[in-house]
This record gives C-alpha cells, sequence and structure tokens, in this order.
C-alpha cells in the first residue's frame, strides 16, 4: 500500500466514524420524539374517562463489532481479551399501558355511570363485533337498550332464566330493559293473611253486640282491591270468641254483588270443617211501654205505627228466608219503610242497640226441643205464620224477656283463660291456628285467603284492643300479601352487575345482569379509539359468555365513572428528561458536523 492509498483510507474511516455518531444522534432524536408523543397523549388524555397512561422503554439499536473477543492462551501465557463494539444508536423497544392501574372515582349521580373496581372490563357491541371498556358511561337509548353514551354501542350481559326467574350465563345478548314486558309488574291475589294483637275482654267493643271490628285489605288477581270487614265478638266466656265475616266492599266502598247487581251475602265465606256453632252471652230484652205500645197487631209508637203484623210479611220469602232488608215493606203517610228499618224498629222498642244483623242473631230454646235453638229472624216468621215458639217480645205483659244468646256465624277462637295465649281455632276437634277464607266461591278472579291468628293474645289491655287483620303471612317477607299492577318507578344496578327494577306496587325484578371479559395479558389487548379495545392473540380470546365481575373479588359502583391513571407529577419529570435527551442528542449531530467541516477543511 502506498503512502498516498493510506491517507485516503484514513480519511475514509474518519468520516465512516462521523457517520456513525451522526446516526446515533438522529436515532436519539427520533427516540426522544416517540417518548414526547407518548407522553404528550398522556397529558392530553389526563380527563379522559377510564384512559389507561402509556409508557415507553428504549433498547440499544445494533452494535458494530470490530474485533470479537478472544480467549486466554495457556500455552503463551496471553490472556483473552474482550471484543470491541461500537453502538449505532438507540431505538424503541416497548410501549407498555398500565391497562390494570385503578383510576381514581369521579361522582356524577346518575345510575347508569358504572364504575368497575378490579381487572375487569365491560363488553359492549356495534352490532357486528364485540370491543371491550373500562368506559362505564351508560345511558338507556330510544329502544330500551343499555348503550354507551358515546358511541352508542350496546352493553352486552345475561338475560333472566323465564321458567327459573334466575340469571342464565350463556352468550352474551344486548341488555334491553326497558322494553314493554318489564315497564308494568303483574297483579296477584292475595293468599294469605294473619290477625296479630291483642284483644282485651273488657274492651266495649268486643262486648258490645256489634263487636271489634278489623280491616283486612286485599287484591284479587286482577289487582283490584278490596276490604273484608272481619269482626270479633265475646261469648258468655271472656276467653272464647266468635270471629266473623260482615262484608266485603269493592274500592269504592260499595259492597260486592253478583252478575245480576245483587248484593252477596258473605256470612258463610269464613269456614272451617266441624266447627260447632256456639251461643254468645244472655241477652235481656223488654219492651219500652212509655214509648211503644202493642196492641195484638201493631207496634205504634206515641204517634205512628212501627210495623204490623201483616207489614212482616213482606219480610219472607215463600222458603221463609229474609227478603232484601232494602226492600219495601209498608208506607205510612206517605213515608216508605224498609224491611230493615221495621226490624230496627221492632229491636230500638225492646232496648236492642246492636245492628239490623245482630239483633236477626239473637236466639231463644226451643221449648219444644231442648237443646234447639231458634234466631230472631225465625221469631219473626213464626210469628207472622203462627209458628211456635210463639213470638214473646211484641207482648206488654213481656217486660223483660231473656234471649238466650246471640248465635255466631263465624269461627270459634280460644285463648287459654291462665295464659291469655292463643289456644286455637275449634279446639275441640282439633286445635288449629288457621282458617279460610273461601273467597274464590264467589267466583271471578277472588281467591281463597289462608289466616294465621297464632300471633293473637288475649289480655288486659286497659280496655283498648289492638288485634288487627293484615295481608301477607307473619314471616318477615309478608308471603302471599298479593298486589295490583306496578308501574316501574326506577332502576338499580347491584355491584354484581345485576339490574333490578323497582315498581310502585313495592316489587322488585331482576331484568338481566352486566357480562364483564377478563384476559389473561390485558396489556396485549388492541386499543381501537373511543375507550374501546378488541382482543389479540397475545391478551387471550374472549370465549363470548363472559365472567361474573365478582369471581376475582372486582365490584361496580353506579353513580361513579373511573378517571383517567395518568399521573401529571411523573408525566412532567419523564417530559424533563426526555428534553434533556432529546437536546443531548441533537449536540451530538452538532459536534459530528464540526469534526466532518474540520476533516474537510485539511485539503486547505
Amino acid at each position: 500500500m502506498t503512502e498516498g492509498e493510506g491517507k485516503v483510507n484514513q480519511k475514509q474511516e474518519v468520516i465512516l466514524t462521523m457517520m456513525r455518531s451522526l446516526y446515533s444522534g438522529v436515532s436519539g432524536l427520533k427516540t426522544h420524539q416517540v417518548k414526547m408523543d407518548v407522553i404528550g397523549n398522556n397529558i392530553a388524555n389526563v380527563n379522559t374517562t377510564a384512559y389507561k397512561s402509556s409508557s415507553i422503554t428504549f433498547n440499544a439499536l445494533m452494535s458494530q463489532t470490530t474485533k470479537r473477543a478472544s480467549g486466554p492462551n495457556a500455552l503463551t501465557g496471553v490472556g483473552g481479551t474482550n471484543a470491541r463494539q461500537i453502538g449505532l444508536g438507540v431505538k424503541s423497544g416497548a410501549i407498555n399501558t398500565n391497562i390494570t392501574g385503578q383510576g381514581s372515582s369521579q361522582s356524577t349521580g346518575n345510575p347508569f355511570d358504572i364504575m368497575i373496581t378490579g381487572e375487569a372490563f365491560f363488553v359492549v357491541n356495534n352490532g357486528v363485533s364485540n370491543f371491550f371498556t373500562r368506559d362505564g358511561s351508560f345511558y338507556v337509548d330510544g329502544g330500551g337498550n343499555l348503550a354507551m353514551t358515546s358511541t352508542g354501542y350496546n352493553v352486552m350481559g345475561w338475560q333472566v332464566d323465564e321458567q327459573t326467574g334466575n340469571i342464565k350465563k350463556d352468550t352474551v345478548t344486548a341488555l334491553r330493559i326497558m322494553n314493554e314486558a318489564n315497564m308494568t309488574y303483574p297483579p296477584e291475589a292475595t293468599s294469605q293473611a294473619h290477625i296479630s294483637g291483642v284483644i282485651d275482654s273488657n274492651d266495649t267493643d268486643v262486648t258490645s253486640p256489634n263487636g271489634k271490628s278489623m280491616n283486612l285489605n286485599f287484591f284479587d288477581a286482577l289487582g283490584y282491591s278490596y276490604t273484608a270487614k272481619l269482626v270479633m265478638k265475646q261469648s258468655d266466656n271472656p276467653h272464647v270468641f266468635s270471629l266473623e265475616l260482615d262484608r266485603i266492599l269493592d274500592s269504592t266502598g260499595k259492597d260486592i254483588r253478583d252478575n245480576e247487581g245483587n248484593t252477596i251475602d258473605v256470612k258463610d265465606l269464613v269456614k272451617l270443617s266441624d266447627i260447632p256453632r256456639s251461643l254468645a252471652k244472655k241477652t235481656t230484652l223488654g219492651m219500652d211501654t212509655t214509648a211503644y205500645a202493642w196492641d195484638g197487631n201493631q207496634l205504634k209508637t206515641a204517634t205512628t205505627p212501627a210495623t204490623t203484623l201483616a207489614d212482616l210479611t213482606t219480610m219472607f220469602d215463600a222458603n221463609g228466608e229474609l227478603n232484601d232488608l232494602t226492600a219495601t215493606c209498608f208506607t205510612e203517610n206517605g213515608v216508605t219503610v224498609t224491611v230493615g228499618e221495621a226490624i230496627d224498629n221492632i229491636a230500638k222498642a225492646h232496648g236492642f242497640e246492636g245492628s239490623t244483623d245482630e239483633f236477626l242473631k239473637l236466639a231463644m230454646e226451643d221449648p219444644n226441643n231442648p237443646g234447639q235453638y231458634v234466631k230472631m229472624s225465625q221469631l219473626l216468621n213464626n210469628a207472622v205464620k203462627g209458628g211456635t215458639p210463639a213470638f214473646p217480645l211484641l207482648d206488654t205483659t213481656n217486660t223483660s224477656v231473656e234471649m238466650d244468646g246471640m248465635v255466631f256465624d263465624g269461627i270459634i277462637v280460644n285463648y287459654n283463660a291462665d295464659t291469655g295465649k292463643f289456644n286455637g281455632i275449634n279446639v275441640e276437634n282439633p286445635a288449629q291456628s288457621t282458617f279460610m277464607l273461601n273467597f274464590s266461591s264467589l267466583g271471578g278472579n277472588f281467591s281463597d285467603i289462608k289466616v294465621d291468628m297464632s300471633q293473637s293474645s288475649n289480655y288486659d289491655k286497659k280496655g283498648t284492643s289492638t288485634i288487627s287483620a293484615d295481608k301477607g303471612d307473619i314471616s318477615p317477607n309478608k308471603l302471599g300479601t298479593g298486589r295490583r299492577l306496578g308501574e316501574m318507578i326506577g332502576l338499580t344496578v347491584q355491584d354484581n352487575g345485576m339490574i333490578y327494577a323497582t315498581y310502585d306496587s313495592g316489587m322488585t325484578k331482576l331484568l338481566g345482569q352486566i357480562a364483564t371479559a377478563m384476559f389473561a395479558n390485558a396489556s396485549g389487548l388492541e386499543k381501537n379509539g373511543d375507550n374501546l379495545y378488541s382482543a389479540t392473540l397475545n391478551s387471550g380470546e374472549f370465549d363470548g359468555i363472559g365472567v361474573d365481575i365478582t369471581a376475582d373479588g372486582g365490584y361496580m359502583t353506579t353513580g361513579q365513572l373511573e378517571m383517567s391513571n395518568v399521573d401529571l407529577s411523573s408525566e412532567f419529570t419523564e417530559m424533563i428528561t426526555t428534553q434533556r435527551g432529546f437536546q443531548a442528542n441533537s449536540r451530538i449531530i452538532t459536534v459530528s458536523d464540526t469534526l466532518l467541516e474540520e476533516l474537510t477543511n485539511l485539503k486547505r
């Protein structure tokens, strides 16, 4: 090699050395610019819902080996040497997403804003593909579907099994929560009730002929409301009572009627097999001869006839049964008196202050049939027809007539005389704690109601009874209460993603459950914009079914959204070091350029 050729090779080697440093500086500028892009994107999304911050790592680009490493030579005693390698710059190694870092919560008050705590993702669908997101800003669209506020993509979940009423975890589908079937909750007939509280034997209501009244409100199968008016009356034993059904009123306060519009007699709708009829305490009646007179044919007040035997004939039909109490009995001086009013006149004349119905239940022993009792209604009929026993009241000689008692038309309720606790219904054959209101016999949409009396008692309560009737059984859940038609008044999302509707009838209904997806490598998900991710080969596939969010201890919180997990202090620090790195690499290019310029000037 000539001297001139050697100088040329040396110059070329210097130029190549300058080129290496130039390109190292360029690669440094490029990678630091990429890092700045990552930092800028993080800062730009500092307020993006559920945004996950990214970070970049650098790798050495490659190295030029000018001399390979050699090992020690035992024969010559020369040691080994390391390889000589000159680096050629830097490159971006990886851009990592802190996808498992939990963002802070932001309270919104919107019940359809949902935040996930844990590592799961919501599943949403654009009609073709499933995507995954941590952005829980949802709303109910015009079709009743739960959807993303930003994109309108449907939120996916599991539906309710119509057979069991439980969630069926199958392939996820769009959650349509505001369909026609969910807007109302069907009515249900009342099937159970209970009577509880204290009945005081010294309560004047209990000892009166009319008894202690209780209202039981109930529903039929169509959701119409009714009121069953129950009455408890004391017998001659202060611990034994009759419970009777007096009337059934509709929601307008009118007595229920049959298809022909006639009032229905409900007395026999309280039944329990083998209940013996009993007589209440004795009642003494006597005519007030100062205000009334009976001439054998006509009961008169001081001025006006109250009724006559002839009038009484209109009270009974051909079978000897009382006609409608509202039917006309007689007309006097242009004034119409009904059957019920005529009977009331007779009761009033003899000092009876109870209702018409109670007066007709008074009974006396048949002298011709000891042990058999004849009710007042039959006595009136006998007076008309001349039967026996003779009617003893319409006689001025009978100033005091003792009726043997009042017939119980209901069930017999017994309380322990020593403890006051409920003994049972029909203690003789055998004791029971429940009885039936046989309302199904009314037809239509009525259902039988099973009534439990085990929580009632017979104590001294200073003359005030607290006994009352209420629909539903005695369990804390009050089963069998029945209900009216319910209108949806709200939606709630539980921490496991189950969506419940609430109705103004007090009922709740499970509408579905929001499904979630979990991935073996969530960082491997691919960003698709709009806070959406899609699965990749490295993230693991979505099986189409998903998992319950509580499977790994996660949960959902309503009224809150997950905020970005960008740490501004960290980002600003990284921005400073990136700026310094960029400046340093630019200096490499400047210095290398100066060296090349000096090399070029060697020819001068």
